[in-house]
């Protein structure tokens, strides 16, 4: 293994949380989640020689990964969905709360009822981006993602109250 290569594979494992999240909320099944994983792996991997630092690193993976998901998202719903929408388990990795389990299973639930351009903003902000690098990761201006994300809050609120 390479240095380039072994830089690489501990960015992947110190950033798995992002890819996880990303999968998660564009997927329905444990098997399509596993497969849009590797997919943003070997995306990140293909574009990381192009990346020159002028962003935070986690940014220029929101932004692959996102394009990645987001692109395998149009392709899957140009065929036949057979699929029941969020047909979740928790992994090992989630706290073992029963309660904390359900509202983040609701969380899930809910986040995937939005337009995939919201989706990635609430992602973004339940991990603590600044709005700038939200902005910036997305294409659109900072204040429009403030502006969507306070709208969003509003609207998840309402569907966690509905599904509750």
């Amino acid at each position: 293994m390479t240095d380039r290569e072994r830089e690489f594979s501990q960015l992947v494992k110190d950033n798995q949380g992002l890819i996880i999240k990303v999968s998660r909320l564009y997927t329905n099944s444990t098997e399509d989640e596993q497969d849009l994983f590797q997919e943003i792996v070997l995306q990140l991997w293909r574009s990381y020689d192009t990346f020159r630092g002028q962003s935070k690193i986690s940014t220029w993976m929101y932004r692959v990964a996102l394009n990645t998901a987001i692109t395998l998202f149009r392709k899957k719903t140009k065929s036949p969905q057979t699929d029941e929408l969020m047909d979740y388990h928790h992994r090992d990795y989630v706290e073992d709360d029963d309660e904390k389990q359900q509202q983040i299973s609701l969380l899930y639930k809910v986040v995937k009822m939005l337009p995939k351009m919201e989706r990635a903003i609430v992602m973004m902000y339940l991990d603590d981006l600044p709005y700038r690098e939200i902005a910036e990761t997305l294409g659109i201006s900072e204040v429009n993602a403030r502006v969507k994300m306070n709208r969003l809050k509003k609207t998840l609120k309402e569907l966690m109250e509905k599904y509750a």
